[in-house]
């Protein structure tokens, strides 16, 4: 879901290809040493693609490198996180089944944190200026888990690898974009 202006002269295939690597990153780095990341990072990328050069691979590796040691994102990388989490329900806003996958889980003993990375180019300045897709997609998270977690707050976050910039969404506006993708189903 890209932005306007937001492919930096790649074609959407390159765009795509970026997005997929950097995640790949974002998901398995945490679970190594920090000095090992560079020696890791070529091992990692090749999951999505093996022809993966040094100069790609380089800025995606600082990018990541950033993010990940950020103090003010410590906490969504913390051991006790979950990546990667597959979900598997039944929206009654859209009356049918949704599947997804969140990139970071933080479950806390009242409440949920679902957070999903993007990494593009141009990052809104406001939640309301997140594109409608990407707000759908957070509202069906939320809708999903509050399947699973009846009992807890479920919050919703972007994380912009890009600006390093954890942008809360909330819930009102991520339900409305929900309501509005069942008015087009």
């Amino acid at each position: 879901k890209a932005l306007p202006g937001e492919r930096e002269g790649l074609t959407e295939a390159d765009a795509l290809r970026r997005g997929l690597l950097q995640h790949l990153l974002l998901e398995h780095l945490p679970t190594l040493p920090p000095p090992s990341w560079a020696e890791a990072a070529p091992g990692i990328a090749a999951l999505e693609a093996a022809d993966v050069s040094h100069a790609e691979l380089a800025p995606l590796l600082e990018e990541a490198t950033q993010v990940l040691t950020d103090p003010a994102l410590r906490s969504c990388f913390a051991p006790d996180t979950l990546a990667e989490v597959e979900l598997v329900g039944h929206s009654a806003v859209l009356g049918r089944p949704m599947i997804g996958i969140i990139d970071r889980l933080i479950v806390g003993p009242d409440s949920v944190l679902a957070v999903d990375f993007k990494t593009n180019a141009v990052v809104p300045d406001r939640p309301e200026d997140v594109p409608d897709g990407l707000l759908r997609q957070m509202g069906a998270y939320a809708e999903m888990l509050e399947d699973i977690y009846p009992d807890h707050r479920i919050d919703t976050a972007i994380l912009w690898s890009r600006t390093r910039k954890m942008m809360e969404l909330p819930q009102n506006l991520t339900r409305a974009a929900l309501r509005r993708a069942a008015d087009d189903v």
